[in-house]
């Protein structure tokens, strides 16, 4: 690409950034990723007779922000490993969602213990070595995938993100032998030079 091009690219990527950012501020959102929710919300109706939502990878809390607002009732527990301040109407746990015990906590906390949606932005610690990168990436998609196949409602919904990249195929893959719907989102409120997209899982496999 010209040295040009990929100026006024880069100039138009932080402007729509710094968009959503003002946006997000007015509305106030925490954060700007709650457009991103907005908008595939608004294409595939994420929170219809969704009463109890579970949200990975919460903080600083913009995701569950947007929960609230759409769910006037039921449950919204929100878990992240960095600390997160409070939501009315929301329950913060602070955890590793790797460790076993914290899932399991996330299950005691609904009753019936089942959710209706679970929606997870979570990423991995970058450390700069795409493999490394990319696998870890694909390993948490794997682990929200497994664990929602799990404790999803029946007619359930997931939404995970995901990244670009040689694992990406066996996450898409994987996906589509856990749910019988699945279908991949990339909201305008993402950034166009991030690698991230999301894929949406409906009616998992019994």
């Amino acid at each position: 690409m010209a040295r040009g091009k990929r100026k006024t690219r880069n100039w138009l990527e932080d402007k729509k950034g710094d968009m959503y950012t003002r946006k997000a501020h007015r509305a106030g959102y925490r954060s700007r990723a709650a457009y991103k929710l907005s908008q595939i919300d608004g294409r595939d109706r994420l929170f219809t007779g969704a009463g109890r939502v579970l949200d990975l990878g919460a903080a600083p809390g913009g995701w569950s922000q947007y929960a609230r607002k759409k769910i006037s009732r039921g449950s919204i527990v929100a878990l992240d490993l960095l600390p997160m301040e409070p939501i009315e109407g929301v329950t913060v746990v602070r955890g590793d969602f790797t460790d076993a015990a914290v899932r399991e906590r996330l299950l005691a906390l609904v009753s019936p213990p089942a959710y209706d949606l679970v929606i997870s932005d979570m990423a991995p610690n970058i450390t700069g070595i795409a493999n490394v990168d990319q696998a870890n990436a694909a390993d948490l998609a794997e682990r929200v995938i497994k664990f929602s196949s799990r404790i999803l409602a029946k007619n359930g919904t997931l939404l995970v993100k995901v990244f670009e990249g040689h694992e990406a195929t066996r996450i898409r893959v994987l996906g589509k032998s856990t749910f019988r719907q699945s279908v991949v989102r990339k909201p305008d409120a993402s950034r166009d030079k991030s690698r991230e997209f999301y894929l949406l899982l409906r009616e998992r496999r019994l």
